[in-house]
């Protein structure tokens, strides 16, 4: 009798959860159903239950794991970055899905559902985040959000009719021409600062912040998978770097401008074809087709995005080709490389 109570006790303290609560709520199948059963047995029995009850109480507390943090990201490469730091302690889900543009993108009614569970959003500063960034707030109070681009210098964009170069123009030359405005009146700053390795180094420190704040008992975990991650970022760094040593002012054609950064940071020069959705006119596109002669350029970048339409005219009229770029994939380093390779096999 001894031996089988000692059994059950061992199965009740290492069995599933759903065990311990049977063999809790049918104690007669673990002693002597007959009548001859003595008190001393009983009394052990009753020992039995009572440490048994313990272990049942304990074992749900430890077998229980904590929550992943539910976070959304407006676009895909932000979901990368945050897996990278929070890894599985974190559920990232992206706003805006592929082949959407995040320039006029609205949320649908079931990712505002969504939404309203998140711990976290993580923005980047791109154009419905304007609009729609309030109202998502509003929809969760609870929320955090993080501005992942604060503190980054932004670009302007700069049109075909004053400037056929991303790099950034001296004051006196934004006085003397007529650049792109945003609606203040101003230059309207590039967004995509997800596509330059070092901003996005700041960007990771404000997620590493955000998960920290949030979740702080996993503060060292978050540590050191910030510290991979800027690890891995500074090989893709060199990487690029080495792939544009000596190419400084080489020049790459692209017709939507999403690689104002990218460009800047390894001394190439991005030649847009549109700028904010406007397509350009007869004389422009007779000035870009001239110049794209001049440099012997033979490639026009698109990204999937967009209709490829006007630079599928634009291709034919300098005997070139459409070669495809997104800015928007996921797999960011990989993509990262994928692109320099391209735009080092077609810049001039």
């Amino acid at each position: 009798m001894q031996h089988y109570c000692t059994e059950y006790l061992w199965r009740i303290s290492f069995g599933t959860v759903e065990q311990r609560y049977f063999l809790l709520m049918k104690p007669d199948c673990m002693i002597n159903r007959g009548k001859g059963t003595d008190k001393g047995m009983r009394q052990t029995w009753k020992l039995l239950t009572g440490a048994a009850c313990l272990v049942f109480l304990a074992f749900p507390v430890l077998q229980v794991e904590a929550a992943a943090i539910k976070a959304f990201v407006s676009i895909s490469p932000q979901r990368y970055f945050v897996q990278k730091i929070g890894g599985d302690l974190v559920d990232v889900s992206v706003l805006v899905p592929a082949g959407a543009s995040p320039h006029n993108f609205e949320p649908k009614p079931r990712q505002m559902a969504e939404l309203s569970k998140s711990a976290v959003y993580f923005a980047v500063g791109i154009d419905f985040e304007k609009f729609w960034l309030k109202r998502i707030a509003a929809a969760n109070p609870k929320m955090h959000v993080v501005y992942t681009d604060d503190g980054i210098a932004r670009i302007p964009m700069i049109d075909h009719d004053h400037e056929e170069t991303s790099r950034r123009p001296q004051p006196q030359e934004l006085k003397a021409e007529v650049p792109a405005k945003d609606n203040h009146g101003g230059v309207s700053p590039d967004p995509h600062v997800w596509l330059s390795p070092a901003l996005v180094k700041i960007q990771s420190g404000h997620i590493l912040d955000a998960l920290v704040a949030i979740d702080p008992v996993h503060r060292s975990t978050y540590g050191s998978n910030y510290v991979s991650f800027m690890r891995e970022i500074d090989e893709l760094d060199a990487e690029l770097k080495a792939l544009f040593a000596g190419r400084k002012g080489e020049q790459f054609m692209v017709f939507h401008p999403s690689w104002g950064y990218f460009a800047e940071a390894y001394g190439l020069v991005q030649v847009p074809v549109e700028i904010e959705g406007k397509e350009p006119k007869p004389a422009q596109l007779r000035n870009l087709i001239r110049h794209a002669r001049e440099r012997h350029i033979k490639v026009v970048f698109v990204q999937p995005q967009f209709s490829a339409k006007s630079a599928e005219l634009l291709s034919r009229e300098i005997g070139g080709q459409i070669v495809y770029a997104d800015p928007l994939a996921e797999n960011w380093p990989g993509n990262l490389r994928e692109v320099a390779r391209k735009f080092g096999a077609a810049a001039r």
